[in-house]
């Protein structure tokens, strides 16, 4: 039973680091949509990089709630 709260404790943790690099990701995505020289390929692989992060906090919100029955 302990393992499995370390489990928990870990994915919530995991989580919250996800969550702040995807802010951090909002406000240089942001920065550089301010500037008039823009470099397209970064903000590209920015946003790629937004939606990644996205996909991994979904998934991993997902494994701490249990499946609900139809």
């Amino acid at each position: 039973m302990e393992h499995v709260e370390e489990d928990i404790a870990s994915i919530k943790d995991r989580i919250a680091q996800l969550k702040i690099e995807h802010r951090d990701l909002d406000d240089v995505i942001d920065r550089l949509n301010e500037t008039s020289t823009q470099d397209e390929l970064q903000l590209r692989r920015l946003k790629r990089r937004k939606l990644m992060l996205k996909d991994q906090i979904s998934w991993l919100e997902r494994q701490l709630s249990p499946d609900v029955p139809a």
